[in-house]
């Protein structure tokens, strides 16, 4: 039987939420889509990696994920957590969870990001939250999220991405 991986304090979900924003934000200047993630070791301190979005297939969480499988064992893995500013996609729960990390934390939902993108053919949204998939499988997950202190802030990032009319592939 897995053992749920130990929670982040709060402090720390903040800390490395706005880690990953700073992640998003460079991703931003590199003209791709505004999201990021970072995975944090067991410890619940050290950042492991980051990624930024690369491109419509390559999210930030899908491609940390796979990376991250390559160096660490997949026992390791599961007491890790991977922080992203956005609520990961069913595609990147998909990878998270076959990369065995045990924890996920987000900090704004998919609606959120739904209500800023709309119907943009750059960012085709499905309504299938990330605890939906998990549910689906055959071990439990530890999910955090979306965090309201700070779901502004990641937000904002966003809005100024996709009011600009910005949306590099």
């Amino acid at each position: 039987m897995l053992i749920l991986p130990r929670a982040l304090t709060p402090e720390q979900v903040h800390r490395h939420l706005l880690h990953a924003d700073a992640v998003a934000r460079r991703a931003m200047a590199m003209g791709r889509h505004p999201f990021g993630a970072v995975l944090v070791a067991p410890d619940g301190e050290t950042v492991l990696a980051e990624q930024g979005n690369i491109d419509t297939v390559q999210h930030a969480e899908a491609t940390l994920a796979r990376n991250v499988s390559l160096t660490y064992p997949s026992d390791y893995l599961w007491q890790c957590t991977l922080v992203s500013t956005f609520e990961p996609c069913a595609m990147c729960t998909g990878t998270i969870y076959w990369t065995n990390i045990g924890h996920i934390v987000y900090g704004a939902s998919e609606e959120a990001l739904l209500a800023l993108t709309g119907n943009h053919p750059d960012n085709p949204t499905l309504s299938l939250p990330c605890r939906d998939v998990v549910a689906r499988g055959q071990k439990p997950m530890r999910i955090t999220g979306p965090v309201p202190e700070l779901a502004d802030r990641l937000v904002a990032t966003h809005r100024d991405f996709w009011q600009q009319g910005v949306a590099a592939a």
